[in-house]
């Protein structure tokens, strides 16, 4: 009977980590798709671009642009929504005098195409090589899972600077926290190795996270801070949540520091 029993637990463990497999990407993309003809609607000026691939799929951008910019900031996003939601923050970053483009991700929006570790990698490389050509400063920014894509990018091309909002050290460590019981690293299709890329990164490096981020936690991020070169910083922002960090003066401040 016991050893019945050993087989049953053995069993549910296995098909678990198979259920856990197959739906990995619905646990790490969150994505919200849009109309092909959905209107986006902020308040500031913006162009709506439609990046082709190699392959063919369509990343959609908006783009938003300053009177006689510093640059342009390059930003890549959470896991959850579209640039409906998204779009909402560049008003944001406007008044710091750089202009703002921001993709969504394949699945997400109007962006189509399908979704990989290694495409997403070239999306952003596509994205930086558009800019490339219009601007000589460029400021890579990822934010939550975004980060993953900044890093990678930020150790492979020239930029100015780069920002980390409540990044993780790669995506087995969060995995490991809310699933310690699995063998993620077995399981895991995406792994983002943010603490590879970090440390190959020459410019400036700015990670903000917050010590009350339950979604990624403040360790992943102290973790990965220890990748940082000489001329990197990270920010602790005491009681910081992970998606309120722009509702903390000592961010604002710190942020109006870097970008001007």
């Amino acid at each position: 009977m016991i050893f019945g029993i050993i087989i049953s637990l053995i069993s549910v463990y296995i098909l678990v980590c198979f259920v856990y497999f197959l739906i990995q990407d619905r646990i790490i993309f969150l994505p919200e798709k849009l109309a092909p003809d959905f209107k986006y609607t902020f308040n500031f000026p913006f162009e709506e671009l439609h990046l082709e691939s190699n392959e063919g799929a369509v990343i959609n951008v908006l783009h938003a642009k300053t009177n006689q910019p510093k640059g342009v900031i390059l930003y890549f996003h959470g896991n959850a929504g579209s640039l409906e939601r998204w779009g909402e923050l560049i008003e944001d970053f406007l008044p710091f005098g750089y202009d703002v483009f921001m993709p969504d991700y394949r699945t997400y929006g109007k962006s189509t195409g399908k979704l990989t570790e290694e495409n997403l990698h070239l999306d952003a490389k596509m994205c930086y090589e558009y800019l490339s050509q219009k601007y000589d400063n460029i400021i890579i920014y990822g934010r939550s899972l975004g980060s993953g894509l900044a890093c990678k990018l930020a150790s492979e091309v020239k930029s100015k600077l780069v920002v980390l909002e409540t990044p993780y050290y790669n995506i087995h460590d969060v995995a490991q926290y809310y699933t310690p019981f699995l063998p993620s690293k077995l399981l895991l299709k995406f792994r983002f190795r943010n603490d590879i890329y970090l440390e190959k990164i020459s410019v400036p490096v700015y990670i903000f996270h917050g010590t009350s981020d339950k979604i990624i936690p403040y360790t992943s991020a102290v973790k990965l801070s220890h990748k940082l070169r000489e001329n990197g910083e990270f920010v602790t922002i005491p009681g910081g949540k992970h998606n309120n960090l722009a509702e903390f003066e000592q961010f604002n401040r710190k942020l109006q520091e870097i970008l001007n």
